[in-house]
């Protein structure tokens, strides 16, 4: 019989680095009768700008949870300028999954999701190509088409995101999705957004970026998962992975490894951002263990 998770409360925050800022909170949380469960730290010396991720146990708490984030504003956070955010482990993020013809990344993904792996829900798929549509259907989960081209692009978009709106979606994951998101778009889920792709950029550009390596005679191949910006394959940084090749391996092996390390560190980005273990500052992320 499976142990029952207890219900907890996460506070992610950053501020301007001083001294007593780890005893104020964590006096906060024991003088209401929490008990703190998981701390984590770091001070970027160069910007002084302190971040922490700290989670409680609620049962026994003394304040009620519609209050916590009224009560902790006015004694703890309004004091320090700080900038933060309650989540309580009860409340399961909802994703969405954006797919077009590459299905890796996305058994992947619902493979863990129907294992119970992850705390999440995942109330649709969208797509702009009909191919995986059999996946979603495998798994039991609504797959919505949208196809897509340079003059319904906008028109689409709006319509993909007052479908997320409508199915309250916490956040976004582009498993292999082909298709650069707007800038609109974007603005709608910031740091929301969460894209793998392979780690030979600028590089290898191109639809066949493991070929070109392949002639180039890499030894290192990698993939990068991170949060979507403007910026194209430039946002925060979640999680990296490298694997080694050699003289012996031909095209087919590259992409497969390459495959196999994308899986991989889009799974664990998609985890910390479930546990709320992400904090981005300034394009960069903090990813507390």
């Amino acid at each position: 019989m499976l142990k029952q998770k207890k219900d907890t409360a996460i506070i992610l925050m950053h501020c301007p680095d001083r001294r007593g800022l780890v005893v104020h909170v964590t006096e906060f949380i024991d003088n209401n009768n929490g008990n703190i469960i998981s701390l984590d730290e770091h001070v970027d010396r160069e910007q002084n700008i302190f971040f922490m991720r700290i989670e409680w146990e609620l049962q026994g708490f003394l304040i009620p949870k519609d209050k916590i984030k009224e009560f902790f504003s006015t004694q703890i956070a309004a004091k320090f300028s700080m900038t933060w955010n309650l989540f309580f482990s009860s409340e399961k993020p909802r994703m969405a999954l954006f797919v077009s013809k590459m299905s890796h990344c996305l058994y992947d993904i619902l493979s863990r999701y129907h294992s119970g792996e992850w705390e999440v829900d995942i109330p649709l798929i969208i797509s702009n190509h009909p191919n995986l549509e059999p996946v979603a259907k495998q798994f039991e989960i609504p797959f919505h088409l949208f196809p897509i081209n340079r003059e319904n692009k906008l028109e689409q978009e709006k319509k993909e995101i007052a479908l997320l709106k409508k199915q309250k979606v916490s956040f976004v994951v582009l498993a292999r999705y082909m298709q650069i998101i707007s800038d609109s778009f974007i603005q709608e889920f910031p740091n929301k957004i969460i894209n793998i792709h392979h780690s030979f950029l600028p590089a290898f550009p191109g639809a066949k970026p493991y070929h070109s390596a392949y002639e180039r005679g890499v030894k290192i191949i990698g993939a990068t998962s991170h949060y979507v910006t403007a910026d194209l394959d430039a946002g925060p940084i979640i999680d990296q992975d490298v694997t080694h090749i050699s003289h012996r391996d031909p095209v087919e092996n590259l992409v497969m490894k390459g495959r196999d390390v994308e899986k991989l560190v889009l799974s664990r980005a998609i985890l910390k951002h479930i546990q709320r273990r992400t904090l981005v500052y300034n394009n960069r992320t903090v990813v507390f263990d």
